[in-house]
């Protein structure tokens, strides 16, 4: 599934893809929502922004569609008069008069009314998206330093979308790393100056991870692997899905374990 930064990605392709220009298609697969493209036809694609996993695209007269990818969804794009070469199902097409982007396989599509977006079960339980939004450190921590947070293990509390929207497998095991935790500390039992690592941290990795194309390795390493040959998978994280392999701090092994129910990779020496 992809994370955060992935659909922030998709959510400025869209934006570029379809400009300003009054849209001349609004198609929906399912029977439930057809309703709604006369009435969004014409109109212009007023933003497009993530919360977390999901997309909200919002129209000029405050009308939301709402996505998520889940595991299948996939967005694709192609000049207006075409449609990609897939066997995927379409199930939303939006069409200026040259481009269009089309999402596939998708099972979550919402229309939501103007005024009505802050009642979608998903929206109102969403946490923090840090690209979205914008956050700064300080809001970030802030954010992470609520009471409702406070005793729950960070490993377990990172995947929680209702914490910090758009965190994923990857990101979760890269964030406590740069932040130097282990994954069983917990918000209350940070000093000032890890609550200030870990919002820096989340913030550097969604920020990073959203300009590369998911790398959230040091840029300047980054440059150095490719350029000696390493392939894509062994420079693009400091730990994720590299058990076994040699800390690019430290030296120390990298370990894997499962927490809530997915693989967490660490550095013992680095997350004491």
């Amino acid at each position: 599934m992809p994370e955060g930064p992935e659909m922030y990605r998709v959510a400025r392709r869209i934006s570029r893809t379809l400009g300003d220009a009054p849209l001349v298609e609004v198609w929906f697969a399912f029977d439930h929502l057809k309703g709604w493209s006369g009435r969004l036809e014409a109109q212009r694609l007023a933003t497009v922004r993530t919360l977390g996993k999901a997309l909200l695209l919002e129209f000029a007269d405050g009308v939301t569609i709402y996505t998520h990818n889940q595991l299948y969804g996939r967005w694709l794009f192609s000049p207006a008069d075409r449609r990609p070469d897939t066997g995927r199902q379409l199930r939303l097409a939006l069409s200026s008069g040259e481009r269009s982007a089309l999402l596939y396989s998708a099972s979550e599509i919402d229309v939501l009314a103007p005024g009505s977006v802050n009642e979608h079960p998903f929206i109102r339980r969403a946490g923090l998206d840090i690209l979205s939004s914008g956050a700064n450190v300080a809001e970030v921590a802030a954010w992470i330093s609520r009471p409702e947070f406070a005793r729950r293990q960070l490993g377990h509390l990172l995947l929680d979308q209702s914490f910090l929207a758009g965190v994923g497998n990857y990101l979760r095991s890269e964030i406590l790393f740069i932040a130097g935790l282990d994954p069983t500390r917990r918000p209350m039992d940070l000093v000032p100056t890890e609550q200030a690592k870990l919002a820096e941290a989340a913030r550097t990795m969604m920020w990073r991870s959203a300009e590369t194309g998911g790398i959230t390795n040091d840029p300047q390493r980054v440059r150095q692997l490719k350029a000696a040959g390493w392939r894509r998978r062994d420079y693009r994280h400091f730990v994720f899905s590299r058990e076994g392999q040699a800390c690019f701090l430290c030296n120390g092994e990298i370990t894997r374990q499962t927490v809530s129910g997915r693989r967490l990779y660490a550095c013992a020496r680095c997350q004491r």
